[in-house]
This record gives C-alpha cells, sequence and structure tokens, in this order.
C-alpha cells in the first residue's frame, strides 16, 4: 500500500466512525425515550445501521480485499442512502427554529418538537454525507483496481488490499527494511507501458571493506 493510498483510506475511515458514531448516539436517545412502542421502526433502524457500519470497518481494518472492502462499501451505501431517504421522508423541509413551544410525546413524558427537529436534522444531514463518502470511495477502488490491472496485477481483487497503490502509482510499492536491504516486491511489470518505468532495484552490501551498493535490473 502507497503511503497516501494508506493515508486516504485511514482518513475515510476516521471520517465514517466519527459521523457513524453521531449517528448512533442520536439514535440511541430516540431509542431511550420512545422505544419499545413510540416510532420503533426508524428508531431500530436508526440503530443498527451505523452500528453495523462500525462493526464492518473494525473487521476491514484488519482483513481486507479489494473485493471484499467493494461488497462492503456497496451494502453500506445502500443502506445510508436508505437512512438518508427516510429520515427525509420524517422530517421533511420543516424549519425547526420555527417551532417555539410545541411538544411531542414520549414514553415517559413529552420532548419538544424543536430539540427532536434538530436531532433528526443531524440524522439527515451525516447519512447522506456517509451516503457520498461510500459513493466516491467506491468509485476510486474500482477505479484503482482497473489501475492495477492494467500494471500487470489480474488477480488483484483477492489480493491484500495493503497491494493497491494510488493514482499513477504502481501497486505493491511499500519499502522492506530486512538485513541491511532496500528494495522493491519482486513483481513483473510491463517495462514500456502507460509511460513507467520499471525502477531499477538497489541492494546495499556490508563488507569488509565498507557499504558497497550494486544495482540489478
Amino acid at each position: 500500500m502507497t503511503v497516501r493510498f494508506a493515508s486516504y483510506r485511514i482518513g475515510l475511515y476516521v471520517a465514517v466512525f466519527l459521523l457513524s458514531g453521531t449517528v448512533l448516539g442520536l439514535a440511541a436517545h430516540f431509542a431511550n425515550i420512545f422505544l419499545p412502542h413510540l416510532h420503533p421502526d426508524f428508531t431500530i433502524f436508526a440503530l443498527l445501521i451505523p452500528a453495523l457500519t462500525i462493526f464492518v470497518f473494525l473487521l476491514s481494518l484488519q482483513f481486507a480485499q479489494p473485493r471484499t472492502e467493494a461488497v462492503s462499501l456497496f451494502i453500506l451505501w445502500t443502506l445510508w442512502l436508505a437512512m438518508a431517504a427516510w429520515a427525509t421522508d420524517i422530517i421533511g423541509s420543516t424549519q425547526c427554529d420555527a417551532l417555539t413551544s410545541e411538544t411531542m410525546p414520549t414514553k415517559n413524558g413529552e420532548i419538544r418538537q424543536k430539540e427532536y427537529c434538530y436531532e433528526m436534522k443531524v440524522i439527515q444531514a451525516f447519512s447522506w454525507m456517509l451516503f457520498v463518502l461510500f459513493s466516491f470511495a467506491l468509485t476510486i477502488l474500482i477505479a484503482l483496481v482497473n489501475q492495477a490491472q492494467r500494471f500487470g496485477r489480474p488477480h488483484i481483487w483477492r489480493e491484500p488490499i495493503q497491494e493497491l497503490g494510488w493514482f499513477h502509482e504502481m501497486p505493491g510499492y511499500y519499502n522492506n527494511h530486512q538485513q541491511g536491504m532496500v528494495q522493491y516486491p519482486a513483481v513483473m511489470y510491463p517495462q514500456q507501458q502507460y509511460g513507467y518505468q520499471m525502477p531499477a532495484v538497489y541492494q546495499i552490501h556490508q563488507g569488509p571493506g565498507g557499504p558497497t551498493l550494486t544495482q540489478t535490473v
């Protein structure tokens, strides 16, 4: 995995964790004041989707291939689209600041509609943001896999996702530091294709007269 790809992937995961955690917290508040008899369908759905998202991404941090990541992103993309559309259907174009003293029933009393409206607006906005994030992530992942296949990795879909490179960077290019040697992985790429030249492999050897540098092609 190139440094840029690793950084951007971690950045995506952090953003998803923060947004999903916020939605999960608001849904937990709704569950506390509404369940089991008031608004059960949306409240339970709003609990399950962010919890599933966090669980899937925690697994993907440890075990992921491009094909498994693509399937996960597509499923979550669909679920968050449904979540955003449902929240939009419930809250619609309601102006929260126009609400004053109106209240709505809860299982233990009442809650101000203005407070409920603001929380629903946050769930709506964050759900759409997550939908957009997953759209970009899935599109970029497919583009990077296609690029890796052009660079001579036809089976990249089932290889570790760490093998992917960022745009215009060959896949599998990470440094190995072992026994005083710095080299690139021994993977064959097209030598003269798409404007890229396979770099030479340099090896540093420690000899009696000091370190020597040898080059192999």
